[in-house]
């Protein structure tokens, strides 16, 4: 079935959120909150929607501050989750003055509380991919105990070095650019060092995924693959940092069951390096029902890979067991 779309106005400013509702045909068991990465739009996720559908979730996700219909204002939207306008909005790749990141969690948080609201007494389950991934990580600290499952998609653990001298990078460049100038520097330590490993490269976002079609959708779309400003860059860096620390990491109920899935050839995560990190971390902080997933040669998105239909899969019987009551 097609998304519905939804509105939800942001505590922490105002914030017009723009967001999609997909629901079963029949009465949900389970909620499941998808919070989308970097760079891209909630409306990309509609085909993993409607198989959570089938399984019976209800799923409810929003384009983040500075992303897909929230940064346009809500305009030209189409009811199969598409969009029906160019790019081109000052706001895009922008998500606030200062404090982004915090305020794109608290969103996050507040997304949960409107679809929890809309099925009173039904399970609330989380999924987060790239971005989205980090955003969930900084959730099950702050309110882990709001849900009954979490899964950590394309993630990765503790920012490597490159992350620390790309804060430094970034407060430098914002002294250049201005806070709301985008970093052509900042762009090729990510976006362009990823691409790298895949070289020769047919597109600039070969790491993305093995599936050319896939990729070539993501560069056909206006929501797709736009720069971040400079200001974006120095929150998003400095939460990182925030939410890597043990003491944070201490604050997940130690019962909460998580599921970690990443791609061996994924960059993000140094084809799984970092996320073995983040493992080592969550058993460090005294978690005791991680799983993990990593799938042989897939790369990024793994919802958008060759092998989708077992990635979604697996997702789907991990949700399924979170719904199992436990002694």
């Amino acid at each position: 079935m097609p998304g519905t779309q939804i509105t939800l106005k942001s505590n922490a400013d105002g914030l017009l959120l723009q967001g999609y509702r997909w629901l079963p045909e029949t009465q949900p068991k389970a909620i499941l909150l998808l919070a989308h990465g970097m760079a891209e739009h909630a409306g990309r996720y509609a085909r993993f929607a409607a198989a959570l559908n089938a399984a019976g979730y209800a799923v409810y996700a929003f384009d983040h501050r500075g992303h897909g219909l929230t940064a346009e204002g809500g305009h030209g939207l189409t009811a199969e989750g598409g969009h029906g306008l160019t790019a081109g909005n000052a706001e895009l790749g922008h998500a606030a003055p200062r404090d982004g990141w915090n305020r794109m969690v608290a969103d996050l948080i507040q997304a949960a509380g409107f679809a929890r609201a809309e099925h009173p007494g039904k399970p609330l389950l989380l999924f987060g991919h790239s971005m989205g991934s980090f955003m969930a990580q900084r959730f099950i600290e702050l309110q882990g105990g709001l849900l009954q499952g979490c899964v950590l998609c394309a993630s990765n653990g503790k920012p490597p070095a490159i992350a620390v001298l790309g804060k430094l990078i970034a407060r430098l460049e914002r002294l250049r650019c201005g806070a709301r100038g985008t970093s052509k520097v900042i762009d090729a330590m990510g976006f362009g060092a990823f691409n790298k490993k895949f070289a020769p490269n047919r597109t600039e976002y070969d790491w993305l995924s093995r599936d050319t079609a896939e990729v070539d959708k993501y560069i056909a779309d206006p929501f797709c693959g736009f720069s971040l400003d400079t200001q974006f860059w120095i929150d998003f860096l400095d939460g990182l940092d925030d939410m890597s620390q043990p003491a944070e990491q201490a604050r997940i109920p130690k019962a909460l069951p998580l599921l970690v899935i990443g791609g061996k050839h994924d960059p993000v995560s140094a084809g799984t390096r970092g996320l073995l990190q983040l493992l080592q971390a969550y058993a460090t902080a005294g978690l005791n029902r991680v799983e993990h997933i990593f799938y042989d040669d897939a790369r990024h998105e793994l919802l958008n890979e060759n092998n989708r239909d077992q990635v979604t899969a697996d997702i789907i019987g991990f949700l399924d067991r979170c719904l199992i009551p436990q002694p």
